[in-house]
């Protein structure tokens, strides 16, 4: 894809050794940060060509990093709590407080444990042909219409899968109402005003159901699969010895929902680069080494997460600059898989760079960074991964279609972005 038709911003210059970073003038850049969204943090580290500098954002200072350093220096175990990192409004949307993310120490550790032992390669395999089964059975539908929109219908597709996964029966009309309520949830994340008011209100009413599906499963009124996410969680308890409460059981059960749909978004930019690159078709189609490619480049070169926020747990020093407890630190997860200094050609779309690839958990960072298991960084990026992965080998294998002629534009001001149309095909056959 060409850089003009996404707006993508290359990144550039020095690392930055010295106890002052550059500040950025202005009472207060929220307004700029909101407008320019995941250009933000990009457009002032090229202006002060530098990986680092200092801004007040939310009334707050922050300093905003980017780089395969900055990555090694926010991810150190132990260093960052994410309580208070994000604006209370996204968290509630995002993750919610008392969730596995919100945890430091040994709570994080035995609630992430807890995510972990469900992401085994047998039930990772599971959820790919749940996926699978119900793309198949959504695809009856597209045949008889006139065009869909394969962001919107994938999202359809990952709630049915995504459900039956984690334990739960849910008729066609509860899909669809669920289907709502996440893509709510995603949509007004990272936004002020009427997109994140019905996120929120629409999350309240996703809770309520998930924390009655807990009490229900505790109650024995329902009895979930052995080791499915519904009775892991039922069950489950924390570091304390004590069960979590029904609600934020919910919160938890909807973190392994929420973020299946949001894979959606992946699939609309898989196609999108599938359309303006046809030459990594074949790849996708034949599976393997040469399709993971493919998916890696488009989790690095599509936005998804912009940023990632910490507050220090205490004191430390990084470049000569001492971090106090309470400091806020943002790092651009963005701008880092742009940088220039770990990707030849970023605004590039080449997954021939993964080629041998040996993998770096500081440089390709999509959805963050660091360990699985010592830091926060999501326990389903695999899971993401072999869903898209899954994603486009249907697309390209099991349907024929046409492509429209629509609005490719992915607006870099709006969190989180998505190609303008959604990505609409027409004349769908199966192949």
């Amino acid at each position: 894809m060409s850089a003009p038709r996404t707006s993508m911003v290359a990144v550039t210059g020095p690392l930055v050794a010295a106890t002052e970073f550059p500040q950025e003038s202005g009472f207060d850049q929220s307004a700029s940060l909101l407008a320019e969204g995941y250009r933000y943090m990009p457009n002032r580290f090229q202006r002060h060509g530098s990986d680092v500098f200092q801004a007040t954002l939310m009334a707050r200072r922050a300093t905003c990093v980017m780089g395969e350093d900055a990555a090694r220096m926010f991810y150190e175990p132990g260093r960052f709590t994410r309580r208070g990192a994000l604006p209370p409004t996204t968290v509630m949307l995002l993750q919610d407080y008392g969730s596995v993310m919100t945890l430091d120490g040994e709570a994080h550790r035995v609630r992430k444990a807890m995510y972990m032992s469900l992401m085994t390669p047998e039930h990772m395999q599971q959820l790919y042909e749940l996926v699978t089964d119900a793309w198949h059975t959504r695809l009856h539908r597209w045949i008889d219409a006139d065009s869909v929109v394969l962001h919107d219908e994938a999202q359809r597709v990952l709630c049915r899968a995504a459900a039956e996964w984690v334990g739960i029966d849910m008729s066609d009309d509860e899909v669809e109402t669920r289907t709502e309520e996440f893509a709510a949830m995603i949509e007004g994340s990272a936004s002020v005003g009427p997109r994140n008011w019905r996120g929120m209100i629409l999350r309240h009413r996703t809770e309520r159901w998930a924390s009655g599906l807990i009490e229900d499963v505790r109650a024995n009124r329902i009895d979930p699969p052995a080791g499915s996410a519904l009775d892991v969680i039922a069950t489950h308890r924390d570091a304390d010895g004590e069960e979590m409460s029904a609600e934020v059981g919910a919160v938890e059960l909807i973190n392994f929902l929420r973020p299946t749909i949001a894979v959606a978004r992946y699939l609309a930019f898989g196609a999108l680069a599938l359309h303006q690159h046809p030459q990594y078709r074949d790849a996708v189609a034949a599976g393997g080494d040469a399709a993971l490619e493919v998916v890696q480049e488009v989790r690095r070169f599509y936005p998804f997460i912009p940023a990632m926020g910490g507050v220090a747990l205490a004191p430390f020093e990084w470049r000569g600059h001492r971090f106090d407890e309470g400091d806020w630190v943002l790092l651009d997860l963005y701008g880092t898989n742009h940088d220039p200094r770990l990707w030849e050609q970023p605004n590039r779309f080449r997954p021939e760079r993964f080629t041998g690839w040996q993998g770096n958990a500081h440089t390709l960072i999509p959805s963050g960074g660091g360990d699985f298991h010592t830091n926060h960084r999501c326990p389903g990026e695999w899971i993401t991964i072999g869903i898209i992965k899954t994603l486009l080998g249907l697309y390209v294998s099991s349907m024929r279609c046409e492509v429209p002629r629509q609005n490719f534009w992915i607006d870099l001001g709006r969190v989180p972005a998505l190609p303008a149309s959604g990505f609409v095909v027409s004349n769908v056959t199966p192949h």
